[in-house]
């Protein structure tokens, strides 16, 4: 458990969510204990410290949240997948839905708890313009975050790409004008701030570059500017298998997760470096994912 000291409000079941989550499924989650839930979570601050708080929540409850933190991107949408979890919180809606695609999983979104802004950044340029001929730039791997790095570029002008390609399925193949001629490295998603000493360049989520100790101001050079086509695909999830949750655990998941405390914690995480995001919500997010999935 966490050091912090947080002074849990009552959580109580709505009529609507468990009217919602009913329609979904009357299956049990996969713990055999039924007042505990298991969750798997990716070791990052924005994605640990709203599980400690919804732990310390969920306890005033009478329920143990049952924690597993990862490094690996693979491991949790599987494992919930397989009922060895009952939700996972690591990841945003892009990633999800090519995960799924790729998997042949059914994984699904539950609630939405924060948009994770993104940019490009440089710890030896002060600008794009500054950028030479040939300048490296660092890319996520994954395919998602790639074509939202591409996107961004694009946006910015240093590419062109075909517009008739949305932002989670762009990948360089899709680049139709490249004039610095701009060199292409890829690594993990979450070694992107950190590879920044190795590179002219590199796109980056802003919370890690906050952590990497990096002045976010001092070495930005472009920002997503949180439109609704590009915030969407990136808004992170707690998800779940719906075959295989009910309405009183996964609503009790998500009012501690949407809390106050968690909305206050990312208001003073590193400035506020994330947002806060509870538009996704028990009682919209199948028709969310769907609308988003097309």
């Amino acid at each position: 458990m966490s050091d912090h000291s947080y002074a849990p409000a009552r959580l109580k079941l709505t009529a609507a969510g468990a009217a919602a989550l009913m329609a979904v499924s009357g299956c049990g989650l996969a713990g055999d204990d039924e007042n505990t839930i298991s969750i798997i979570v990716t070791e990052s601050a924005p994605f640990q410290e709203p599980t400690e708080i919804a732990a310390e929540l969920l306890a005033e409850e009478g329920y143990e949240l049952d924690i597993r933190y990862v490094t690996d991107i693979n491991i949790p949408n599987q494992s919930v997948q397989d009922g060895e979890y009952d939700a996972n919180y690591f990841q945003h809606l892009a990633y999800l839905e090519n995960f799924n695609r790729s998997n042949d999983t059914d994984i699904a979104p539950a609630f939405s708890v924060y948009y994770a802004p993104a940019g490009i950044f440089s710890l030896e340029h002060d600008s794009l313009e500054d950028l030479p001929d040939g300048a490296q730039l660092n890319l996520p791997v994954d395919p998602s975050n790639n074509g939202r790095a591409l996107q961004l570029l694009a946006d910015e002008g240093l590419i062109e790409i075909d517009e008739d390609v949305p932002v989670i399925e762009l990948t360089q193949g899709d680049i139709t004008s490249n004039p610095k001629n701009l060199d292409f490295v890829e690594t993990d998603q979450q070694e992107g701030a950190r590879a920044l000493s190795d590179v002219d360049a590199g796109f980056a989520f802003v919370r890690l570059v906050a952590e990497a100790g990096h002045d976010v101001g001092d070495t930005e050079l472009a920002i997503e500017d949180g439109r609704d086509e590009v915030r969407t695909p990136f808004t992170c999830v707690v998800a779940v298998n719906p075959d295989d949750v009910t309405s009183e655990e996964a609503e009790l998941l998500q009012e501690a997760f949407q809390s106050e405390e968690v909305e206050q914690w990312f208001e003073d995480y590193q400035g506020g470096v994330v947002d806060y995001d509870g538009s996704i919500a028990i009682d919209n997010a199948e028709e969310t994912w769907q609308e988003f999935q097309g």
